[in-house]
């Protein structure tokens, strides 16, 4: 991709400001990647956020430093991935839960079979972290630079249409508006508007 890498400063900041401004940027693992559509954002205030009752084993990475990937194990069955966000000290992170895949298709394929269609491949939180080949390994990892790697907007992604809409499966704090959307994508987990989710 031809797009530089966003710098450590781009995460230095509100985890709003950073969830809306992922959309459309390119996150690449080893050559397997796409444009982000949707993402996330979560705060230390806010009672679904993972730091919301102090600092823990798991939630470690949270606390700092930004520009980091905080990869967590959930429900028994998936990772998830998210970037550490805001200043050190203060926890917050931004949940990519969905991506238009654009290289590596073939090996995305191949770890998601036998799902084929392009739109399933990453279209949810857990289907991504499982097509970039995204483990525990990477928790802590930084994301401007190294292997797991996020690149800026393309003048076309500039353009995209974003949305804000209430969090998907988030049972407290549900008022809040902290979902970030490419309106117009395909590879939502869940079309904007709609009732219907997909993992």
């Amino acid at each position: 991709m031809a797009e530089p890498l966003l710098p450590l400063s781009f995460y230095r900041r509100d985890a709003n400001s950073v969830a809306r401004e992922l959309i459309g940027c390119f996150l690449d693992h080893e050559g397997v990647g796409g444009y982000i559509v949707e993402t996330e954002a979560y705060r230390r205030d806010d009672p679904a956020c993972h730091a919301y009752n102090g600092r823990t084993v798991r939630n470690e990475v949270m606390f700092g430093p930004p520009g980091r990937a905080y990869v967590y194990f959930t429900y028994g069955m998936h990772h998830l991935f998210n970037v550490v966000c805001e200043g050190e000290g203060e926890p917050a992170a931004v949940l990519v839960r969905a991506l238009e895949p654009v290289t590596g298709i073939d090996v995305m394929r191949r770890r998601r079979a036998p799902v084929s269609d392009l739109h399933q491949l990453a279209n949810g939180p857990a289907k991504l972290v499982e097509a970039l080949g995204i483990g525990p390994e990477l928790n802590g990892v930084p994301v401007y630079r190294g292997r797991l790697k996020i690149r800026g907007r393309t003048a076309d992604c500039q353009k995209t249409r974003i949305v804000a809409t209430p969090r998907i499966g988030i049972r407290v704090g549900t008022r809040r508006r902290w979902r970030y959307c490419a309106a117009e994508s395909r590879f939502l987990s869940r079309k904007v508007g709609s009732k219907g989710a997909s993992r």
